[in-house]
């Protein structure tokens, strides 16, 4: 599975560490930046990731910064991306299995890198449940 990553600079140590994880666990990584902790502003990093995934680049993306919420924001603005910030595990499953988001943010500063790790671990391992849920992602979508 090919995943797109990207931060700010509040989330750039652990889009760094989360980046050389998921390598480690034979994903095919596209590192969108930024190069290093200096102040950026988070919608430049979320939307090449975000059109990663729409145009199919890449199967998933993962957004970090100091919460998550705006990196949110920033991707769910492309059309074809879900996006879901997350805070644990069995958000990560019910984001997947209701929402089929194809895209997480974590929050660099709120959750320890473990617990991130553990929620890339559930978010990438989860399908979507389709059957009932199918229809109201489909309305998600008809809102693009």
């Amino acid at each position: 599975m090919r995943i797109s990553i990207g931060s700010d600079h509040a989330g750039f140590e652990q889009k760094q560490a989360l980046a050389a994880y998921l390598v480690e666990k034979g994903y095919d990584v596209i590192d969108r930046g930024p190069d290093s902790d200096d102040r950026v502003d988070y919608p430049d990093f979320a939307a090449p990731v975000a059109r990663d995934v729409a145009e199919g680049a890449s199967e998933r993306g993962v957004l970090v910064c100091g919460t998550g919420i705006g990196m949110a924001m920033a991707a769910d603005k492309v059309p074809g991306v879900r996006a879901a910030n997350i805070i644990n595990s069995e958000f990560a499953a019910l984001c997947r299995e209701h929402n089929d988001a194809n895209v997480i943010t974590l929050s660099g500063r709120f959750v320890s890198l473990e617990d991130n790790e553990r929620i890339l671990d559930t978010f990438l391992a989860t399908e979507f449940g389709g059957g009932r849920h199918e229809g109201r992602v489909e309305k998600i979508m008809s809102l693009d």
